[in-house]
């Protein structure tokens, strides 16, 4: 693997563990057994790492939710998919990732943001588009609304004062938040489809 992509990836892994702020440029070096010399050779200052790590982790994830969107039978597996995913990437992530993104390193919370307002939202709503296709979704669903709604809970998912990192990992949130939402815009057709994917049984 290049250099470059090493240190991108060795960085994403200390910034998830111990959020980004705490991470200097010597320990990225250390934990790498490379000299400083080498490191600043491929990245001036941290700001840069962060940016460029920021922009390869955006890259993945893009490809990984068209992959899942594209295998997945229905809107519905689709949406269960995400969830699953989703919760595999907050595991052991640092809570305070995001706070320190938008505090301290604006371009590349500005390019977060970016995906966040133009990707995501733009695969939600088709989610929403397709479930109401294929029957699984309520047909007087408002997708504009719901989509931004929807968007809006990665936020409220990392609000410390709502969610305090120390009683709500964001797994369990990001979880609860995907269920709801999703039984909240189901048919009922698609309500029974979902209760197969959780094993439920519910009496009628």
């Amino acid at each position: 693997m290049e250099i470059k992509e090493r240190i991108l990836n060795h960085s994403a892994t200390l910034f998830l563990r111990n959020g980004i702020k705490s991470v200097s440029m010597d320990d990225i070096a250390t934990s790498m057994a490379m000299s400083k010399k080498t490191l600043y050779k491929w990245f001036e200052n941290k700001d840069q790492i962060v940016l460029a790590t920021m922009e390869l982790h955006l890259d993945k994830v893009q490809g990984e939710c068209a992959s899942m969107a594209g295998h997945a039978a229905t809107a519905v597996e689709e949406m269960m998919r995400i969830t699953a995913w989703a919760e595999q990437q907050f595991s052991g992530m640092h809570p305070g990732i995001f706070y320190d993104l938008q505090k301290y390193y604006p371009a590349a919370w500005n390019l977060f943001a970016a995906h966040k307002n133009n990707f995501i939202l733009a695969q939600i709503s088709k989610n929403l588009e397709r479930g109401m296709a294929e029957g699984l979704y309520r047909s007087d669903l408002d997708v504009d609304v719901l989509a931004r709604m929807h968007l809006a809970q990665i936020d409220l998912m990392f609000n410390a004062e709502l969610y305090p990192p120390g009683q709500f990992v964001p797994q369990r949130v990001s979880r609860v938040f995907d269920e709801h939402f999703l039984l909240g815009v189901a048919s009922l057709k698609g309500h029974k489809l979902i209760n197969e994917f959780r094993h439920v049984t519910e009496e009628e």
